[in-house]
């Protein structure tokens, strides 16, 4: 193994050097422009594409403003400069072969009362990224906020909790998601097992630059997950900057300045969020006292223009305790409408605590030779205790609405108890050393990094579940306790106890290449490469191979073909290791997914506005893969390879100026996902009727006959046909400082079924997920577009802007169930009990930037 290991880094490194070595002949026949970009104000602005006109490709500056492009050499060429809300700059040169040239620019804020939306980002439509405005995060009414919230309107992602900023991309679960921030991988909590428990996400939109996301397909340089990956670059200030907010569901404030010679920056970030004011509406009445806190800060420092250090640190606690009083939930049909009333005892509580520090040295021993070296360690201290007692009643409603007790309980259709407990302890620490590094030209760029990945985990589990219904514990044994000869003791479900501790080590690597190539008919673009992962857990070796293309037609319409495919290996992490009886798996191996992803990238004007469609189709053939459970945002693996399957489906979106000045987009998704696992069978029992015998329902269960049934083909646990979502914006035109944004959010229903059921594992479907929330806000103070002048006086003229927002939340008061609470009567007749999400809530909401 290991010799193979060494052949194979053999070839990377001969690999690599021959790309070190690689010198283009038409090197010599190239200029190159450079310069820096800022607005009236004199502040950088990244992100502006910087393009030669009439030609495809280009580049974007980056955060404190600057860019360099290469250009052909003895021609006179158009550069073109275009940003969001910018009126577009163009600048003609002709520069000799071998010469530098420095173009600065200030742009202009357009005239018109909003900002104008720029649809196209040269530098990234022939892949399969999408760029995100961040400041839209601050402006999309949600529950949870944030850029997650923004993501769910995506086509490919779905989400059906509005708690949690968790979600899965076509056909995925939540651990097949890649997240980065400044090239270093962010990691989760293992514990949660509810949106009400999860708090903040690591990500803080008030210090992000830039947001890129790809839904399948992506390139080698991004690791080992089978799903989407998320890349976040944090900001590089250039002045004292900052905001504040405050709402009825938290505070932050951010901090971020430089010193007078640019060559010291810093970003800091403080949030701190309750829930308390969302959860105490919910059907489970009681005492919540959850409280999450997050401490972020960036600390960047240049040597020289070739050599930076950048300090990235993190600390979050995330704090929930409830103490559960009453709940009362209504279910079942027209025909069946049933009540379950719950009074509770005990309480839970729940401890996060995440840190995280990464060291990033770069270094660029030449204009287009880049280098990183990134040294990072995170760590979660994780308990969750709970003792819960719940006595439940069952009954049957009047739906007589002629009757006097129309709604009220007519008959008792079961009494209970159950007891739930836990103690649960985890500790983990990730620690990494990575390398990476780029080399640029004129018409490619070249890409490879190195990871070696050391885990400890230390975990103690001990929970149990105990059932009891009008005085017999489930399963009910007959007989006296105690009395020789009756198995009659009392059965606990679902108990997990065990002590373990991991420790393991990981080596990763990818190169890729990627270059652009004018056919007669039109522009090429070219990624080609590989990664490599070994794991010495389980001893397993993996390569996958991945690559793109991507084709401009010269046609009057500007449109983009893209395809893309690859093998996605996914090794497994603790929580895959780990079934439901808490024993680890050390021979697991790693998922599989064959991604093909074809896709379209068409630019029009509607209205005399900018708009874009873009369209993809993809099939994902996954193999070995380890199924799971998942129970609110709680997924339980049964920690073993024994399925394979397939995702295939369709995604659109367009987004444009629906409102002129404004980005909004609509997005639908078609999606179908099925696995087949190994050993699904059970056993159908008849009696001498020939009915199949079904405990709690049929009256002879004295057994005649039986035959094994395998269920075969099945809906994965994430299959969800049709999604839609809406992010729109609006504003009065007289008027611009009065805004609306708007969310809309639909999603067909979730497979789910009764616990431990193979019989009907995911044969049953959730109700559709439906959710509008609405935002409208009025800017109270501030600077005017027109002129940039603010009508503040004395310490607030340094103020930028004053808004305050009242969002209504959960507008159409949709009741969206989320899982299930199963209870069962002395039958062993189960009920399906909806946990219910939150209603319709009121949100205000003031911020401050300067």
């Amino acid at each position: 193994m290991y010799l193979k290991i060494f052949s194979v880094l053999k070839y990377f490194l001969i690999f690599l050097l021959s790309a070190v070595l690689y010198i283009p002949l038409s090197a010599q026949d190239m200029a190159e422009v450079f310069g820096r970009i800022t607005d009236v104000g004199n502040q950088p602005l990244p992100l502006v594409n910087i393009a030669i006109a009439g030609q495809p490709g280009g580049t974007v500056s980056a955060n404190d403003g600057s860019w360099l492009l290469k250009v052909p050499a003895d021609k006179e060429i158009t550069l073109v400069f275009t940003f969001v809300g910018f009126n577009t700059e163009k600048v003609k040169i002709r520069l000799k072969p071998g010469e530098r040239y420095e173009i600065n620019r200030r742009l202009v804020e357009s005239t018109t009362q909003l900002p104008d939306f720029v649809v196209e980002d040269k530098q990234i439509r022939y892949s399969n990224l999408n760029t995100l405005d961040p400041k839209l995060s601050a402006l999309i009414p949600s529950a949870s906020g944030g850029i997650e919230a923004l993501l769910k309107t995506f086509s490919g992602v779905s989400s059906n909790n509005e708690l949690s900023s968790q979600y899965s991309v076509r056909g995925g679960n939540y651990d097949e998601n890649l997240v980065y921030v400044n090239d270093v991988e962010i990691y989760k909590p293992f514990l949660i097992r509810s949106g009400q428990q999860e708090g903040l996400s690591f990500l803080n939109s008030d210090l992000v630059a830039s947001i890129l996301f790809s839904a399948g397909g992506f390139e080698p340089r991004y690791g080992d997950k089978m799903s989407s990956v998320l890349d976040i670059r944090y900001k590089r200030p250039t002045r004292v900057a900052g905001s504040v907010s405050g709402s009825l569901l938290g505070a932050s404030m951010h901090l971020e300045g430089s010193s007078k010679d640019r060559r010291f920056m810093y970003l800091m970030g403080f949030r701190q969020k309750s829930n308390q004011y969302i959860l105490k509406s919910l059907e489970t009445k009681g005492d919540y006292k959850p409280s999450f806190t997050d401490l972020q800060g960036m600390l960047m420092y240049e040597v020289n223009p070739r050599l930076e250090f950048s300090f990235l640190g993190n600390y979050a606690r995330n704090y929930y305790r409830i103490v559960p009083v009453t709940r009362e939930t209504s279910f079942g049909t027209i025909n069946e409408a049933l009540q379950l009333r719950v009074y509770f005892d005990g309480s839970e509580t729940d401890r996060f605590i995440n840190y995280l520090g990464a060291f990033t040295t770069n270094y660029k021993p030449s204009e287009n030779v880049s280098l990183k070296l990134i040294l990072s360690s995170f760590q979660t201290i994780e308990s969750e205790t709970f003792d819960i007692m719940g006595q439940y009643w069952i009954g049957q409603l009047e739906t007589d609405q002629g009757s006097d007790s129309f709604g009220e309980a007519l008959e008792t259709k079961g009494v209970g108890t159950y007891l739930n407990h836990a103690r649960n302890y985890l500790d983990a620490v990730v620690s990494t050393a990575e390398h990476r590094g780029t080399i640029t030209r004129p018409a490619s760029a070249t890409n490879w990094g190195l990871r070696f990945q050391h885990e400890i985990i230390n975990d103690r589990l001990n929970e149990w579940n105990m059932n009891d219904s009008a005085g017999y514990t489930l399963p009910s044994h007959q007989g006296i306790p105690g009395e020789a000869g009756n198995q009659n003791n009392i059965t606990l479900q679902d108990v997990v106890k065990t002590t373990i501790n991991l420790s393991s080590n990981r080596l990763s690597g990818f190169v890729q290449h990627g270059w652009d190539a004018q056919g007669n008919s039109g522009q090429w673009s070219f990624v080609l490469g590989t990664r490599f992962n070994y794991w010495d857990l389980n001893r397993q070796f993996l390569l996958s191979p991945r690559g793109s293309v991507s084709f401009k037609p010269e046609w009057e319409s500007d449109i983009v073909f893209r395809f893309s495919s690859g093998l996605y290996y996914q090794p497994p992490f603790y929580r895959e290791l780990r079934n439901k009886n808490g024993e680890i798996n050390k021979s697991l191996k790693a998922q599989s997914s064959l991604h093909f992803v074809a896709g379209s990238d068409f630019n029009f004007k509607a209205w005399n506005r900018p708009f874009k469609f873009v369209a993809e189709a993809y099939y994902k053939y996954l193999d070995n893969l380890i199924p799971y459970e998942i129970d609110n945002v709680r997924i339980r693996y049964f920690a073993t390879n024994s399925a394979r399957g397939y995702a295939t489906g369709l995604d659109l979106k367009v987004n444009g100026e629906f409102v002129k000045g404004v980005e909004s987009w609509a997005s639908m998704s078609l999606m179908s996902t099925r696995e087949d696992l190994e050993g699904d069978t059970y056993i159908n029992y008849y009696n001498d009727e020939g009915e199949r015998i079904i405990p709690g329902y049929t009256t002879n269960n004295v057994v005649a006959d039986s035959a094994v049934i395998s269920r075969g083909s099945m809906p994965r646990p994430t299959d969800q046909w049709l999604t839609f979502g809406l992010f729109f914006q609006d504003y009065l035109p007289k008027n611009p400082t009065f805004k609306m944004n708007l969310s809309l959010l639909f999603g067909t229903g979730l497979p789910y079924s009764p616990p431990g059921s193979v019989r009907g594992r995911n044969a049953r479907r959730m109700p559709s997920f439906r959710r509008v929330d609405i935002g409208f806000s009025k800017q109270i103070a501030g600077r005017s577009r027109d002129n940039g002048q603010t009508n503040l006086k004395g310490f607030m003229r340094h103020v930028d802007d004053i808004w305050i927002s009242l969002e209504v939340l959960n507008l159409l008061q949709v009741s969206n169930t989320i899982s299930y609470l199963w209870v069962k009567d002395v039958n062993n007749r189960q009920y399906a009990v909806p946990n219910y999400l939150t209603p319709r809530q009121l949100n205000l909401k003031i911020s401050v930037q300067f």
